[in-house]
């Protein structure tokens, strides 16, 4: 079973930055799609970037956002410049891997 536990999550100002982790375990095999969602209070949860062979970005976060991730250990990461207060939400990682897997969300709070 794969688990996924996120970190990097936290408090920062408008036009800061944050990087999250996620690091999954229960397989030692390359997990084929890694990536993250976010959800805001009172709104459904959203794709914000996925990464395989490719990357996949959402409108509101591309050129601020980067996703990447290392293979040998199955983690991806998100770098988050210029955040914004909507960018304010839990983040979730996600694993496509046979069936979905989702961490537990870590979450960022951009004030303005």
């Amino acid at each position: 079973q794969v688990q996924l536990v996120e970190s990097g999550g936290g408090l920062v100002q408008s036009g800061g930055s944050l990087r999250l982790s996620c690091t999954a375990s229960g397989t030692i095999f390359r997990i084929p799609i890694m990536g993250w969602y976010r959800q805001a209070p009172g709104k459904q949860r959203e794709l914000v970037a996925l990464i395989s062979s490719s990357t996949t970005y959402a409108d509101s976060v591309k050129g601020r956002f980067t996703i990447s991730r290392d293979n040998v250990y199955n983690r991806v990461y998100l770098q988050m410049n210029s955040l914004k207060p909507e960018d304010t939400a839990v983040y979730y990682c996600h694993a496509q891997y046979g069936n979905e897997h989702w961490g537990r969300g870590t979450l960022v709070t951009v004030s303005s």
